[in-house]
């Protein structure tokens, strides 16, 4: 077995499940508000997660794309789905991080890897592996993730905000204590929930590692206003997501 050994029953140091793949650049485009442009590639991000917050197991996956704001690299939120329903409208209240309800089977029995994210009784993401080679470490590094922090007026007159689109920015620092290769697939299913088979589709699968990191540091923000008319056909979102919904659900089919 390789990476980081931990005491039976332990919820510290579990490894994240990290799946990367390219989709189409129109694609990324369409999901992200003006003010917030595409990364240099239509690279989509899927990590699975079981982590201690604050001192209890919060399992969970978190999709990200790549994209640029105000010219500084990072990820696009499109939603946290956690099992933690504690933490779900604080997050979004306070700082806009697009969290909802999901269920998630995450584990690793000696070296396959399971995973398998579901909402509102539909499973979007499946994905079986091997855990393989131990990966060269890597440096310390620092991501930037943006989130939306909006609220739309009391009443749902149209257009109008009690708090304006603004994005949040989300500077983490990070050292790596292992990394170990999964040889493995995932499969995006329909669901009208979290419609990323659909909206983000695999065009060509780049792999899957577990990460283990440690936390150096992290710093959220509140940065610039995003034009409040121009960001009206993305005040709609599913649950508490950031995919394109209906009233707090799928679209109408």
């Amino acid at each position: 077995m390789s990476g980081p050994q931990i005491n039976a029953g332990e919820i510290a140091d579990w490894p994240i499940l990290k799946i990367d793949y390219l989709t189409d650049q129109d694609k990324v485009a369409a999901l992200l508000p003006p003010g917030i442009e595409p990364g240099a590639e239509p690279h989509v991000q899927l990590a699975i997660y079981q982590v201690a917050v604050p001192n209890v197991p919060e399992y969970g996956v978190f999709m990200t794309v790549d994209a640029d704001y105000r010219g500084t690299e990072g990820v696009y939120t499109l939603g946290y789905g956690i099992d933690q329903e504690s933490a779900i409208f604080i997050s979004r209240d306070m700082n806009g991080q697009p969290k909802y309800p999901c269920d998630i089977d995450f584990y690793r029995f000696q070296d396959a890897v399971s995973a398998r994210c579901t909402h509102q009784g539909y499973t979007f993401i499946e994905f079986e592996g091997e855990a393989g080679e131990v990966l060269p470490q890597r440096e310390n590094h620092v991501e930037y993730e943006w989130w939306i922090k909006v609220l739309r007026a009391v009443g749902g007159a149209e257009k109008a905000y009690d708090f304006p689109p603004h994005v949040v920015q989300v500077k983490s620092t990070y050292a790596t204590k292992a990394e170990v290769a999964v040889e493995g697939t995932v499969a995006l299913l329909d669901s009208p929930w979290d419609p990323i088979a659909s909206l983000l589709p695999v065009r060509d699968y780049q792999g899957a590692r577990l990460w283990w990191p440690e936390f150096l540091g992290r710093e959220i923000t509140l940065e610039g206003a995003l034009d409040p008319e121009a960001y009206w056909p993305f005040v709609d979102t599913i649950s508490g997501s950031r995919w394109p919904g209906f009233m707090g659900g799928p679209k109408p089919a």
